[in-house]
């Protein structure tokens, strides 16, 4: 069996580590030992924790920000809450994914502010999905499949809030499980926020 690529490896060894241990504590030398390989070999793909975080976001978690954008420039065949059910459902697995490694950056205001630095060097950030779904919803509305008078950012801080609160509310609970599936929780939602659309 021939061995990944060590770029892969390093990816991989990155989403483990930071789901696991959180972001604050996950260090380059843990994941370049995680990922069979020496410091100075992730240094050669990365600039740093920061740039490797954010190509994890990209590369290895739920694709929400590739369905947006396909989503905003050609709304598909699909009905409009079809399309936000696959939206509600890719964000509910992004959110869930990332909230335990973001949760740490508020531990450590000073990682905070330098990933924070990161994402706008890298034109990335948490407000992206609410841009891109308002845009997609805005298709929609030019399309005629959303009423004119609707307003596609509250509607996608909604959706996307939702989508986030439930990676976040239910993880105190005994079981640390939302009480209806995913697919459930993403056609409800979907439903329930086209009615203020329509």
């Amino acid at each position: 069996m021939t061995q990944q690529p060590t770029r892969v490896r390093i990816i991989d060894a990155a989403r483990d580590l930071m789901r696991t241990a959180g972001l604050a504590r996950t260090t380059t030398k843990e994941i370049a030992k995680a990922a069979g390989c020496s410091e100075a070999a992730l240094y050669k793909y990365f600039a740093g924790k920061e740039e490797l975080f954010l190509t994890v976001l990209e590369e290895r978690l739920p694709r929400l920000g590739g369905l947006l954008g396909t989503l905003a420039a050609d709304p598909g065949g699909r009905t409009v809450e079809e399309n936000l059910t696959e939206v509600a459902r890719q964000a509910a697995l992004f959110y869930e994914q990332t909230f335990p490694v973001l949760a740490s950056l508020y531990a450590e205001p000073q990682l905070k502010r330098r990933h924070e630095e990161a994402m706008c060097t890298y034109g990335s950030g948490p407000h992206q999905p609410i841009e891109g779904l308002a845009a997609y919803l805005r298709a929609e509305q030019r399309h005629g499949r959303v009423a004119a008078d609707a307003d596609p950012m509250a509607a996608a801080s909604l959706l996307l809030g939702a989508c986030a609160q439930r990676a976040f509310a239910w993880e105190a609970t005994p079981d640390r499980r939302p009480p209806d599936s995913l697919d459930d929780f993403a056609s409800a939602v979907a439903r329930t926020l086209l009615r203020g659309l329509s």
